[in-house]
């Protein structure tokens, strides 16, 4: 006579596995998974801490030609295992994890979240956060994995034009740089919000005093960049930067004196150019 776990095995190998049916179109598809799923994460920061945040995750892979599906329950899984912290070391065994697991070669991962980052106001020391939105990616093919870290910096630019044709004073405005590198070894996201912020004509702050608003009134119109300055300035930081294999740099003044934005983006292979410097 069967017992009741010998009756529930047989009933849970009876249910059918549909997705690893064979499929007959002979069409593979790039890219399946899922989209725009919201997880809790820790984040590692500079300081020796962690950031507890939500993260909003796409994740696919690959879909040989022969099968009909893939198991999307697969994914939240791998979520699950991976939440109580994420460094960049981490992302990428979640990548080799999820195509081991679904059984395919090619993978695919975006995690966007806000980071935050304590900041001491340039005069009174005054303390406040500032917040980016940064996005974790990356990708896994044939057991090749690539990881790109992309950060939204807002900053400050003042306009050299401006400057030179008035007799006091000259328009400046709210800036985004996006940075989106690919990156070979370990790099901080704090390091890639420093390289735009130090290049621009001003960084922002969560928290000012009058000083310090003075301060960073004049700081911006000693230092006038216009949105081209802007992406060059970061880009020969990036070039100096072994770790960065490839990059772009965008940069979205948003104008005070006109009603649409300046943009400027720059986008370099290293590796490309060292190919074509050896040809």
């Amino acid at each position: 006579m069967n017992g009741p776990n010998e009756l529930m095995n047989k009933k849970i190998q009876a249910i059918a596995d549909v997705q690893n049916t064979p499929d007959t179109r002979q069409i593979a598809i790039d890219k399946v998974g899922i989209k725009d799923v919201q997880h809790p994460v820790c984040v590692k920061d500079r300081s020796g801490g962690e950031q507890s945040t939500i993260a909003q995750f796409n994740m696919y892979v690959n879909l040989p030609h022969n099968f009909k599906g893939t198991h999307m329950s697969r994914f939240v899984e791998i979520l699950n295992l991976h939440e109580r912290e994420i460094t960049t070391q981490s992302f990428k065994e979640m990548l080799n994890e999820m195509t081991d697991r679904l059984e395919s070669d090619s993978g695919h991962i975006e995690m966007s979240f806000p980071y935050f980052v304590n900041k001491k106001a340039p005069v009174s020391g005054v303390s406040s956060l500032l917040n980016y939105n940064v996005t974790l990616i990356g990708e896994i093919i044939k057991g090749k994995v690539k990881t790109n870290i992309k950060v939204i910096v807002p900053v400050t630019s003042l306009c050299p034009c401006s400057k030179k044709i008035s007799d006091y004073g000259a328009h400046n405005q709210r800036s985004h740089v996006t940075v989106n590198v690919t990156v070979d070894g370990f790099i901080w996201i704090e390091e890639l919000i420093d390289m735009v912020e130090e290049e621009a004509s001003c960084e922002l702050y969560g928290l000012l005093k009058r000083p310090d608003e003075k301060y960073v009134t004049e700081k911006a119109y000693d230092n006038p960049k216009f949105v081209e300055d802007m992406v060059r300035d970061v880009a020969a930081r990036l070039n100096d930067d072994s770790r960065v294999q490839a990059y772009t740099i965008e940069s979205e003044n948003f104008e005070s004196i006109h009603n649409h934005s300046a943009y400027a983006l720059i986008a370099h292979d290293k590796s490309k150019s060292s190919q074509a410097s050896q040809s």
